[in-house]
C-alpha cells in the first residue's frame, strides 16, 4: 500500500521544479497523497503545480493570513490536513562583523518566526486527528560555519521551537520533526556548483561518496510524514555524514585544484 494513501499534504516552499519542495511534493503524490504546494510567488508555484498535477497556492510564510488561508484551502478542498512540510527560506550570509539588524531580522522573520507560526497554524488545522509537521533545519545549525550567523542562528532557534512543539502537540498525536539537508544540488545552489572546487570541498567532508539529492530529502520527508514513523522532536540529518566532520571553509571551497 502507498505510504501516504488517503493523506492530505501541504508543501510550502515549492516554487522551483528543481528544488526540495517540488521533489517532496512529487514523492508525496507518488505515495498516494493529495497535495497542495505553496510559495510566495503565485506565478512560479502555479507553473510547478501544473507540472506535478496538483493544486498550487500563494503563501508568504511571513504573513499570518497567508498561512491561515493555506490551511483553509486544504480543509475546503479535501476536508482534512494530515501533513505539513515547510521548505520556505531565504539566504542570509555575512560575518558577524559585517551583520546589520535588517539582515538578522529578515532571517529571523522567515526562518524562526515563520517556522513557529507555520507549526501553530498547521497544527490547529490538524486538530485532534493527529498528523505530521516537518520543518527544514540546516547543516549550519548543527555545525558552526563562519559567515552564516544570521541564517544558522535563526535555523537553530527554529529547531528548538520544533522540539517544544513536539512536546506541546504530542498528546494530539501530532509529530513535529525537522530535516537538516546537506549541500544539495538545487536551483538555488546551481550557481555555487558552477565553481568547480565547491563540490570536491564538500565531498571531502562527507562519509558517503556523493552529495545528497533532492530525492534523498524527499524520501526522508515521506518517511517522516508516514504512519511508519514513530519519531518526534528530532532533527533528521540527511547529509551523507557531513556532521561527522565539518562544513568546508570559504577558502577551501575557492581553492585552486
Amino acid at each position: 500500500m502507498a505510504l501516504l494513501a488517503g493523506k492530505v499534504v501541504v508543501v510550502l516552499g515549492a516554487s522551483d521544479s528543481r528544488g526540495m519542495g517540488a521533489a517532496t511534493a512529487r514523492r508525496c503524490l507518488e505515495e498516494g497523497a493529495k497535495v497542495i504546494i505553496a510559495a510566495r510567488s503565485a506565478e512560479k508555484v502555479a507553473a510547478v503545480a501544473e507540472t506535478l498535477g496538483c493544486i498550487g497556492a500563494r503563501c508568504d510564510i511571513t504573513q499570518d493570513n497567508d498561512l491561515q488561508q493555506l490551511t483553509q484551502m486544504a480543509l475546503s478542498e479535501y476536508g482534512q490536513l494530515n501533513v505539513a512540510i515547510n521548505f520556505a527560506g531565504i539566504e542570509a550570509g555575512g560575518s558577524i562583523a559585517e551583520l546589520d539588524r535588517e539582515t538578522l531580522l529578515n532571517s529571523a522573520n522567515v526562518h524562526f518566526a515563520g517556522t513557529a507560526l507555520f507549526i501553530r497554524f498547521m497544527a490547529a488545522a490538524m486538530g485532534d486527528t493527529g498528523g505530521s509537521i516537518i520543518t527544514t533545519s540546516s547543516q549550519t545549525a548543527l555545525l558552526a560555519a563562519p559567515g552564516l550567523a544570521a541564517y544558522a542562528g535563526a535555523k537553530a532557534g527554529a529547531d528548538h521551537v520544533m522540539r517544544i512543539a513536539a512536546n506541546e502537540y504530542g498528546k494530539a498525536n501530532i509529530r513535529v520533526n525537522a530535516i537538516a539537508p546537506g549541500f544539495t544540488p538545487t536551483g538555488m545552489t546551481e550557481g555555487y556548483l558552477q565553481v568547480p572546487t565547491i563540490e570536491p570541498a564538500f565531498l571531502k567532508e562527507l562519509a558517503l561518496p556523493r552529495l545528497p539529492s533532492t530525492e534523498d530529502i524527499a524520501n526522508a520527508a515521506v518517511w517522516l510524514a508516514s504512519d511508519q514513523c514513530f519519531v518526534t522532536g528530532d532533527v533528521l540529518d540527511v547529509s551523507g555524514g557531513q556532521t561527522l566532520n565539518r562544513i568546508p571553509t570559504v577558502a577551501e571551497m575557492m581553492a585552486e585544484q
